[in-house]
């Protein structure tokens, strides 16, 4: 690599010597234009539109167009007086939670390297750094223009990535943020379980840009004479949704199935989903709330009935009792007689 820039990183009264590498480059082929009969190149020429004579980049100065035909021009002098901290001078204003600073805010990327005996300051606010969970906000100047930016730790080195200023982040003004607009809760879950099923670990290294392998394939082929591989077609995006949990449930089975894992179907194996959960705890309690009142019912009616029973038995064993009696007392009656003494003569 090689270093774009050099200055010095202000840490209270340290001082820290460092080299500024870009930490990112970008893969994209590029492309010249050329004439299609004989593959020249194809050559712009920087004319002026008053006189039409071709100008050199001496002559080149900037404008501001200010409206109405009129231009402002500026010349470097004039951008030499504007009030830069310092060309050579990374600035550390405050040192915050990582995660207070916005994604949307970053720009670029830069390594700093320690320049000659700054290495025992470096890794010591590297190290600062790491122990506190902070990053650095600093202020520095690159490519004459002042630039807002953090100091964070990767991989052991001090990374300056450059930040976009708060007025250049545009507001969304779309008109659904407007609309009173209610999910479900059977939505949610459906879609809290599609997330669930496709929860992994970030790797970024399994992640290739397709397009550019392509692109590179039909270059190759083209420089050895030989044919083109065409690639695999990539899937078709899906059609919008009409039945929005039916979309999901089907997006959940598939991520399961990428996975290897069962589709959570009905009546199938497969983990329960949320939504199917809470639908079958639902089911079962208006099932046991209907067998409730069921099994009252059921012991009333056999409790009236025994008791029906008994005064049946009861009033059949009652002429029963009472033949009986009539029957016991003439018995009784001719026992006595036998068993008095007869009177003497």
């Amino acid at each position: 690599m090689r270093a774009i820039w050099k200055g010095a990183v202000s840490f209270g009264l340290v001082s820290i010597g460092v080299k500024l590498y870009s930490a990112t480059e970008e893969k994209d082929i590029r492309f010249h234009q050329v004439h299609r009969e004989d593959g020249g190149r194809i050559r712009y020429k920087r004319t002026c539109s008053v006189c039409g004579e071709e100008v050199t980049y001496d002559d080149i100065a900037k404008g501001y167009d200010i409206g109405g035909g009129e231009m402002v021009i500026l010349t470097d002098e004039d951008f030499a007086d504007l009030p830069l901290t310092s060309s050579r001078a990374i600035d550390v204003l405050e040192f915050v939670p990582a995660e207070q600073v916005d994604p949307i805010l970053y720009n670029k990327a830069y390594f700093l390297e320690p320049e000659g005996t700054a290495t025992k300051p470096y890794v010591l606010l590297r190290d600062a750094l790491i122990d506190s969970e902070r990053v650095a906000i600093v202020k520095v100047a690159l490519r004459q223009r002042e630039q807002l930016a953090t100091l964070r730790v990767r991989e052991g080195v001090l990374l300056l990535n450059t930040m976009l200023w708060p007025d250049e982040i545009r507001t969304p003004d779309f008109g659904f943020l407007d609309e009173d607009l209610k999910v479900r809760p059977p939505e949610l879950a459906m879609a809290s379980s599609l997330i669930d099923s496709m929860t992994g670990e970030f790797e970024p290294d399994v992640f290739t840009d397709d397009y550019r392998a392509a692109l590179q394939e039909v270059i190759d082929a083209k420089v050895e004479g030989r044919e083109v591989v065409q690639p695999e077609e990539a899937e078709e995006a899906p059609a919008p949704a009409v039945d929005l949990m039916a979309a999901l449930k089907a997006s959940v089975d598939r991520a399961r199935a990428a996975r290897g894992e069962q589709p959570a179907r009905g009546g199938g194996g497969g983990e329960p989903t949320p939504i199917s959960s809470a639908r079958s705890a639902q089911k079962a309690a208006e099932k046991k709330a209907a067998k409730a009142p069921a099994k009252k019912t059921t012991a009333k009616k056999t409790a009236e009935k025994k008791t029906a029973e008994k005064k049946t038995a009861a009033k059949k064993a009652e002429p029963a009792k009472k033949t009986a009696a009539k029957k016991a007392e003439p018995a009784k009656k001719t026992a006595a007689r036998k068993t008095a003494p007869r009177k003497s003569a």
